[in-house]
């Protein structure tokens, strides 16, 4: 049996038992292609060790390819499609440090902000004001990528102030409350999108120019692109330049960093944050926190005015 027939089976097999396997489809689709849809019998342990190797390093990203690969091949012997496994015998310890999240810092903000016009400019097939809004909302309500373009027109209710985000990771769905300026923000894309593009519940909130659903891989493409106008780079290669999903992790360091500011009991706000993120528990949100120097000294400064008055006593 090919390839591809096996991990069609597959992926009804964990759908069937509820998952969603999205990530995981992208990776075996990519493995399918590298090794041009042999029967899977025939894969030999060179072409599996090529798709896995890649073109760097070992990375999370190699170890999480050969999990959903290990997953694939484990499901295909206990129903006799394959009769070996040509994945190597054990997993190696990633040769790049792990990747850490870029912070955006306020004024790196407004100059991506500045500089959508270009990014958007020539063939580009977004539209100007739609990639400002979808940044925006990315921002100042952060959401994941794929829940902001996930929203139909239904899903937005600027009378209440929030946002519906329906059956995301985890499969969980939440109300995301929206702040004065955003709801100004998303009022004024409405009124210039539902000019131009179809405004029935069910229209996707960031379309194309052409009015189809916005995809991810336009959006961060389009990313790349406004990052190199706005000169928001670091130190390392493309591998580790500043995210598009960095502005969810930038948006809660700067809430927290908020909170600190204004004298405000963060460790009762922490699970409040992690709600408001989706996550399903605290520690995903405190992977979030990633620790800058602005991070630090708000910290430093609440430690210190704690040690002071438990001394003073």
């Amino acid at each position: 049996m090919r390839l591809s027939a096996v991990i069609a089976l597959y992926l009804s097999h964990k759908r069937a038992l509820g998952y969603r396997f999205r990530a995981e489809e992208a990776v075996l689709r990519a493995f399918c292609k590298t090794v041009d849809d042999e029967p899977i019998a025939t894969i030999e342990p060179r072409a599996v060790l090529t798709f896995l190797n890649g073109n760097g390093p070992v990375t999370e990203y190699w170890i999480k390819k050969y999990r959903v690969l290990s997953g694939l091949y484990r499901y295909a012997l206990a129903r006799g499609l394959a009769e070996r496994v040509p994945l190597p015998p054990a997993i190696p310890k990633p040769t790049a440090p792990a990747f850490v999240p870029y912070i955006y810092s306020h004024e790196e903000l407004k100059r991506l902000f500045d500089a959508v016009p270009a990014a958007c400019a020539g063939r580009v097939p977004i539209d100007e004001y739609v990639f400002r809004a979808l940044l925006l909302l990315l921002y100042g309500a952060g959401l994941r990528i794929g829940e902001a373009l996930a929203f139909r027109l239904g899903d937005v209710d600027l009378c209440e102030a929030c946002l519906r985000v329906c059956e995301t990771k985890f499969f969980k769905s939440r109300l995301v409350p929206l702040g004065t300026d955003l709801t100004g923000a998303l009022t004024e894309y409405l009124i210039k999108r539902n000019a131009s593009y179809p405004s029935a519940e069910q229209a996707p909130l960031f379309c194309f120019r052409n009015g189809s659903p916005l995809s991810q891989s336009a959006a961060r493409s389009a990313f790349r692109r406004l990052r190199a106008h706005a000169g928001v780079l670091r130190e390392g290669g493309p591998r580790r330049q500043p995210r598009l999903h960095d502005l969810r992790h930038a948006a809660a360091v700067h809430r927290l960093i908020a909170w600190y500011r204004s004298g405000a009991d963060v460790q009762t706000l922490l699970p409040k944050l992690a709600t408001y993120l989706g996550h399903v528990d605290l520690s995903a949100t405190q992977r979030y926190l990633t620790l800058t120097p602005e991070l630090l000294q708000q910290a430093s400064q609440r430690f210190e005015q704690y040690a002071m008055e438990h001394h003073d006593d």
